[in-house]
C-alpha cells in the first residue's frame, strides 16, 4: 500500500513537472523566460485558470479544446505529462537514494526538454545542456568522483571527430555539447552504452525514412532524442545490457 501511495504521489509530481516543461519547451520557442508570467492558450492568449491546469485531467474534461477559444490544444501536452509521470516513477526504481532520487529527476526534466525541442526545431537549446552539465559537476565534485571528466572530455572529442569528418551532415555542435554531458552524467561504461544504442537506433531510424521515402541520404535528422533515448536505455538497463554482452564472449 504505501508503494502504490508513494508511487501515485511520484506520478502527479512528475505530471506537473511535465506540464511546466511544456511551458519551457513554449517559452524557449518564443524566446521568452519561463520563470515569470503566467500560463496561457498560445491561440487567443487568455489566462488560464487553475481549472485548466490539473496535468492529463484538464485536456480529458475540455475535450481536447481551449475553454475560452475552443481551438484545438496540442496533444503534446497531455502526452508530456503522462510520459514524464511514468518517468519519474521509473526512476525510483533505479534510485539508490533519495539525493540520487533528485539528481536523476532533475536530469530526466532537462532531457525532456531537449528531446521535445530538438525533435520539433532540430536544436538543441544551449541553456538546457549547460544546465545540465553545470549540475552533474556540483554532482561530482560533491561526491569526489573525477574520472567522469576524462569520459566526458573523450566522447565530446569523439563526437566534435564525427562533425569535422561529416562537415556537419551526421551531428550537430549541439550534440558534441550534449555528448560532453553525457559523460559526465553517466560515467563508465555507461557512456558505452548509450552510444550504442544511440547510434542503432538512429541508424535503424535513418534507414527506415530513407527506405519509405519520408527523407533522403542527405536530409537532416535531429541526433539529439537519440542521445536522449541513449542516456535513459544506460539509466535504465546499462547493467543488464553490459552483463548480456559479456555474456557471449564468457560462454564457453
Amino acid at each position: 500500500m504505501f508503494d502504490l501511495f508513494f508511487g501515485t504521489i511520484i506520478f502527479i509530481l512528475g505530471s506537473m513537472v511535465g506540464s511546466f516543461l511544456s511551458c519551457v519547451v513554449y517559452r524557449l520557442e518564443q524566446g521568452k523566460s519561463f520563470l515569470r508570467g503566467r500560463s496561457f492558450c498560445p491561440k487567443c492568449r487568455h489566462y488560464l485558470s487553475w481549472m485548466d491546469l490539473f496535468p492529463i485531467l484538464s485536456y480529458i474534461f475540455l475535450g481536447g479544446r481551449c475553454r475560452y477559444c475552443k481551438q484545438r490544444i496540442s496533444p503534446q501536452y497531455p502526452i508530456i505529462e503522462l510520459a514524464s509521470g511514468l518517468l519519474f516513477v521509473a526512476l525510483t526504481s533505479v534510485s539508490p537514494d533519495f539525493p540520487a532520487l533528485i539528481f536523476n529527476l532533475t536530469i530526466s526534466s532537462i532531457l525532456v526538454v531537449i528531446f521535445i525541442f530538438d525533435l520539433k526545431h532540430y536544436i538543441i537549446p544551449d541553456g538546457a545542456v549547460y544546465l545540465a552539465i553545470a549540475v552533474s559537476l556540483v554532482h561530482l565534485f560533491y561526491f569526489g568522483n573525477f574520472s567522469n571528466i576524462l569520459y566526458s572530455l573523450s566522447f565530446f572529442v569523439f563526437c566534435l571527430l564525427l562533425v569535422l569528418v561529416s562537415k556537419g551532415r551526421w551531428m550537430g555542435m549541439g550534440d558534441v555539447k550534449l555528448a560532453a554531458f553525457m559523460g559526465l552524467f553517466l560515467g563508465w561504461p555507461n557512456i558505452l552504452v548509450a552510444v550504442f544504442v544511440s547510434f542503432l537506433l538512429g541508424a535503424i531510424v535513418g534507414f527506415f525514412l530513407v527506405f519509405r521515402k519520408k527523407k533522403s541520404m542527405s536530409s537532416e535528422m535531429p541526433f539529439g532524442p537519440f542521445l536522449v533515448i541513449g542516456t535513459f536505455a544506460a539509466i535504465f538497463e546499462g547493467e543488464k545490457l553490459i552483463d548480456w554482452y559479456l555474456s557471449l564472449f564468457l560462454l564457453k
